[in-house]
């Protein structure tokens, strides 16, 4: 039988985690669907429970001059509601959950799940998300490309917590996000779509595509963006086919309940397609 402990304070939360591996919950909502259990009888824990979303320390949103802070334990909500939130973050927020998930879930789960069909996960990777993360005697920064290392596999040691998310501020002229399942806010996606990029007197000085439920994890090759930042907007679109070339060999998607490796993919380099034949050029 598990034990459950409910903390009260950031410093309490550590303090367990220095004694004892627990499974960490928050809003718990995917935690719910991993360890229900079939008989209707209670969730069917597999490890000791940690229940953090009790710590207000680690609920906010806060901005400086270079970043935005977003609490590990800010409901998604909040997220949705707040004008110091990217609009493309509130777009993927709106999408990937129904209401009531949206009141209780947060995007550190999100990040903690590790799921390659994490809607959260395709945008955050856009915005070059970093998390801060805290043991009892440390505390560190990690790119969230460097975070989830696999599906269902992050860098966290057994005594750390996921304490904010750090979203540098950038510029771009204009970007969005697209969520291809059979509903909305209350399904999984079959595969996601986000992409931003910023022009000047018609030349591209940032370029930014990101893939999701293709891969292992999110897909986002700085290297290939680096290629054609720097190009005109006429170039650009001169050279569709190039860019399709480099993406389409990162692009590996699996067959699943949801759909298949050919529609994924096909899918993913239409949108990417369509992204570049619509960039503008001022």
């Amino acid at each position: 039988m598990v034990d459950g402990l409910i903390a009260k304070s950031l410093n309490e939360a550590l303090e367990a985690l220095d004694n004892k591996e627990y499974q960490i919950v928050a809003g718990g909502t995917d935690m719910l669907i991993q360890n229900r259990s079939h008989s209707g009888m209670n969730i069917d824990y597999k490890k000791d429970v940690l229940y953090i979303n009790l710590i207000d320390e680690l609920d906010f949103i806060k901005v400086d001059e270079k970043n935005l802070y977003i609490g590990a334990n800010t409901r998604l909500e909040t997220i949705l509601e707040s004008k110091l939130v990217p609009q493309i973050l509130r777009d993927v927020v709106i999408e990937m959950a129904s209401p009531g998930i949206r009141h209780t879930a947060t995007l550190a789960g999100n990040i903690g799940n590790a799921s390659p069909a994490g809607d959260s996960l395709v945008v955050l990777y856009l915005l070059d998300c970093e998390l801060e993360i805290k043991s009892l005697t440390k505390t560190r920064k990690v790119l969230l490309k460097d975070f989830i290392t696999g599906v269902r596999k992050i860098a966290l040691n057994k005594n750390e917590l996921i304490t904010k998310l750090i979203i540098p501020k950038i510029n771009l002229t204009d970007c969005y996000f697209h969520k291809v399942g059979p509903r909305l806010s209350d399904a999984i996606s079959k595969l996601s779509f986000a992409c931003g990029y910023s022009v000047e007197n018609s030349i591209i000085k940032d370029l930014r595509v990101a893939f999701g439920a293709v891969y292992v994890t999110v897909v986002r090759s700085r290297e290939v963006e680096g290629k054609f930042i720097g190009q005109s907007v006429n170039d650009l679109k001169a050279n569709l086919d190039d860019i399709i070339n480099a993406y389409e060999p990162l692009i590996k998607p699996i067959d699943d309940q949801r759909s298949n490796r050919v529609y994924r993919k096909n899918v993913a380099i239409n949108l990417l397609r369509e992204f570049i034949e619509n960039i503008k050029e001022d």
